[in-house]
Order: C-alpha cells, then structure tokens, then sequence
C-alpha cells in the first residue's frame, strides 16, 4: 500500500547530524531502503520535514522505518495511506458503480 511519511525533525538534532555528515547517511540509507516513489525536504512550521512517499507491505515495517527518525532526530512522525491520481479515480469509480 502506498504510504506517506512525514517525519519533522527537531532542529537541534537536525543540526548536530548535519554538521557530522550522519544525516546524509541516513537519509540515503533509508531511501535505499524503501525505494520511494517521491522524496521531498521542505520546512514545515519552522523545522526540516521530510515527505516520503513508499510502498508498505505490512504494519509490522513500522518500527523498522520510523525507529531512526524518532530515535535519532527525537522527529515528530506521522505515517498514512496515501493515493495517486489514477488511485483516486478507482476509488471514487468503486463508490459510484463506474468501475
């Protein structure tokens, strides 16, 4: 199922691991991981947000793809069913009898 990540990192975490080059590797690890369909850095209120959009298989990878973010960026994270386009349009199909 396709997810969206959005993990909000604390600043001065965030500072430490970039100024340590941790934070590159990280993220690189991480997006090597999960081979996301999009990866996007934006601020979000004042902090480093990352918006990650994945394909999860099961509800058991929540530890293992969210455990980094909370563990090393004390981040704020929230993940949820995301659709594209086309998902959108099936769905809506669905409800209507069109599809």
């Amino acid at each position: 199922m396709r997810m969206l990540l959005k993990a909000r990192l604390r600043t001065e975490q965030g500072n430490r691991a970039i100024q340590s080059g941790e934070m590159e590797k990280t993220l690189l690890a991480l997006l090597e991981d999960l081979k996301p369909e999009a990866a996007y850095f934006v601020p979000d209120e004042g902090k480093r947000c990352a918006l990650i959009f994945f394909d999860m298989e099961d509800s058991w990878e929540l530890p293992r793809i969210t455990e980094p973010f909370f563990m090393e960026y004390d981040a704020e994270v929230s993940i949820q069913p995301a659709m594209n386009v086309e998902d959108a349009q099936r769905g809506l199909a669905a409800l209507t009898g069109h599809g």
